[in-house]
């Protein structure tokens, strides 16, 4: 699309200073760099940018399916790309990824771009990287400087992808999971904000609205309007549970903060986004971040651009481990 070309290399304003201050608090980079094809492939910026502005042209809602890639990618084998291999072990036929997780074309589209620019030598893992950081920018969130020089795995792990923290689980178990990968109580709640984008289809949330409990047959932290509307959505029978809502209630596609200011008006979509705020679990962890990240949108950018540097260094395969795909869904 030529009206995507003229991308270039623009930068949303963000304070930049604050980007060497995130990059220096601690975290374990292996041998990730900022700079690590300056002179490799220096356009592969430009490329990724354009193509991930030209797919969310087409869908605005691709920006939340490859932030989700990303995430889920690092939550199995670490940031390898093996959420993207096709195969008897994939890991899109687990049950978190299966008829859910989406945009493996526009990476595929993306590769073929950057191959033509820089051919066998940028990794599918380093593409998944950018495009995220590309997809919350271009959604109105924070820019920064991605860490680089992953290598693409070669297996997949189907029963890891299984254990993908999930819309059902408790705070705690989250909070565990999450800690399973070296991730903090703080990532749990800032990467939870990644929810201020996106949709989840009936079968993620159809729970809380009929049969909660033997007390109450709505969940009585969602607010009784949103779950009247959710119930016409989302009917006890005669629906197929994969009608969508949004994640973030009037604000769907712009990322900012409004997702903390829901939870707080007992208006978060999934049980495991309001059990942030109003959970037992949530009272003793998660509720005093929420309100914090409610009144602050810099604060919640900081923080969530902190987390999504630590989550994207979980476990990289460096140096010579590993490979660089040609083809995201194949080995070589």
């Amino acid at each position: 699309m030529k009206d995507c070309e003229s991308v270039g290399n623009v930068v949303p304003s963000l304070i930049t200073a604050l980007v060497v201050l995130w990059l220096s608090m601690g975290v374990c980079r292996s041998q990730l760099s900022t700079n690590f094809y300056a002179n490799s492939c220096p356009a592969v910026f430009t490329v990724v940018r354009r193509e991930v502005l030209c797919a969310l042209k087409n869908d605005t809602r691709m920006a939340a399916s490859l932030l989700r890639l990303h995430f889920h990618d690092c939550f199995v084998n670490g940031c390898d790309g093996s959420v993207l291999l096709d195969g008897s072990d994939s890991e899109k036929l687990a049950a978190p990824n299966r008829n859910s997780a989406r945009g493996f074309d526009v990476i595929d589209t993306i590769k073929a771009a950057v191959e033509n620019a820089c051919n066998a030598t940028v990794s599918c893992a380093d593409i998944l990287t950018i495009a995220a950081r590309d997809s919350v920018s271009l959604s109105g969130g924070p820019y920064w400087s991605v860490l680089l020089g992953r290598r693409d795995g070669l297996v997949a792990n189907q029963t890891g992808a299984g254990g993908l923290p999930s819309p059902f689980d408790s705070i705690d178990t989250i909070i565990d999971k999450f800690a399973a990968v070296g991730l903090n109580t703080t990532d749990v709640v800032s990467l939870s904000g990644g929810h201020t984008i996106g949709r989840a289809r009936c079968v993620t949330f159809s729970g809380r609205l009929n049969g909660f409990s033997e007390d109450a047959s709505v969940d009585p932290t969602l607010d009784p309007s949103m779950a009247a509307e959710l119930q016409a959505l989302c009917p006890q029978s005669g629906g197929d549970g994969n009608a969508t809502a949004p994640l973030d209630r009037n604000s769907t596609y712009a990322f900012d903060n409004h997702y903390f200011k829901n939870l707080v008006e007992q208006k978060g979509l999934l049980s495991s986004d309001q059990g942030l705020f109003s959970s037992d679990d949530g009272e003793a962890t998660t509720k005093a971040l929420v309100q914090a990240y409610s009144n602050s949108g810099s604060l919640f950018f900081r923080d969530f651009v902190n987390s999504m540097i630590k989550m994207g260094s979980i476990s990289p395969l460096t140096g010579s481990a590993g490979e660089i795909r040609r083809n995201c869904r194949v080995v070589n």
